[in-house]
């Protein structure tokens, strides 16, 4: 079975949306790592990565996650990541992953895509 990577951009209000989906491994991860310095680059700080579709992530797909929130965070931006309890077939791969390396309180994560654009003061979790 050959799984697409794919990364595809768009906007919702203030904030630039990057959907990605497929495999986040050493052979894909540099790609999602140029469309964010490119959107970056392009003026926007306001980012959110929706991971709903990503299958499975590796090591190389997890220090470009934290790369990209060390980037955002250097031009005083905002980094939010969708990381549903389900999606991606059987739940988010990401997510569990985050979780089990101990990081995934590093980010500032959603359940979908209207709760991440949104600007409601969110409590602050473990």
């Amino acid at each position: 079975m050959v799984v697409t990577f794919n990364v595809t951009g768009g906007e919702q209000g203030q904030w630039a949306v990057l959907q990605v989906s497929g495999e986040l491994d050493l052979v894909t991860s540099p790609v999602l790592r140029q469309r964010v310095h490119d959107e970056v680059a392009e003026g926007r700080h306001s980012l959110v990565l929706d991971l709903s579709d990503v299958l499975f992530c590796d090591s190389s797909g997890v220090g470009v996650l934290i790369a990209s929130r060390r980037l955002i965070r250097s031009c005083q931006g905002r980094l939010r990541l969708i990381l549903p309890a389900q999606g991606a077939v059987d739940g988010s791969h990401v997510n569990r992953v985050l979780g089990a390396l101990g990081v995934r309180r590093l980010f500032d994560c959603h359940p979908d895509l209207a709760s991440a654009t949104g600007d409601e003061p969110r409590p602050l979790s473990a």
